[in-house]
């Protein structure tokens, strides 16, 4: 099966309370971690794949190499295939230590990385995954899952924001557990549910 998700954030003391940016509601960044590993074990198998859009951790820990050491270790708790696709607080440097430290999980990689974003298709349509949202304009049967905003919402049906605290959540129409990735089932509701809002609307 494969799940969707953005902008987990962890380390990342910023995401902390509830600001209007980013509302998460812990008062440390530890409980905020523990409950998105939890949460995110609950629902994935290692036999799942999960495509990852970006800002895996903000960790500032010195030197570099130990806040990339604790990325990992964050990384190696998750359940699943990870195919992480780099946003702009993810540096080419963790990249390159994961893939250093990528290793076998029932037969295939751990991690798989891509710079810019990935193109799958599924459910009749193909969706172009990305870290930032992109404006694709007018066409037929392209979705573009992405990130980077995390509360707020791209005012077009065709961008779906698959952020762990994206307001597109609430087109699910149940209480997603916080940090839990996006199943296809989850995508096709959010995409189906924005096509029928933006509908209402014109």
């Amino acid at each position: 099966m494969k799940y969707f998700v953005a902008d987990t954030h962890f380390f990342d003391k910023r995401m902390i309370g509830n600001q209007r940016f980013a509302p998460r509601p812990y008062f440390m960044v530890q409980e905020m971690d523990d409950n998105i590993i939890k949460n995110w074990n609950d629902e994935i198998t290692d036999n799942d794949v999960v495509y990852h859009l970006g800002d895996i951790a903000v960790c500032h820990i010195k030197p570099q190499k130990k806040a990339y050491e604790y990325v990992f270790n964050v990384l190696r708790q998750l359940n699943g295939h990870l195919v992480l696709i780099k946003g702009n607080h993810d540096s080419r440097g963790l990249f390159k230590y994961l893939a250093n430290h990528n290793y076998l999980l029932n037969g295939r990689n751990k991690f798989e990385f891509h710079d810019v974003g990935v193109l799958i298709k599924m459910n009749h349509a193909q969706y172009y995954m990305t870290h930032y949202p992109i404006m694709l304009g007018k066409v037929s049967q392209i979705i573009n899952l992405h990130g980077h905003i995390h509360n707020y919402s791209v005012p077009l049906k065709e961008n779906i924001n698959v952020g762990v605290d994206s307001p597109e959540r609430d087109y699910l129409g149940y209480d997603k557990p916080f940090g839990s990735p996006y199943s296809e089932n989850d995508i096709f509701k959010m995409v189906k549910q924005k096509s029928i809002d933006f509908s209402k609307r014109q």
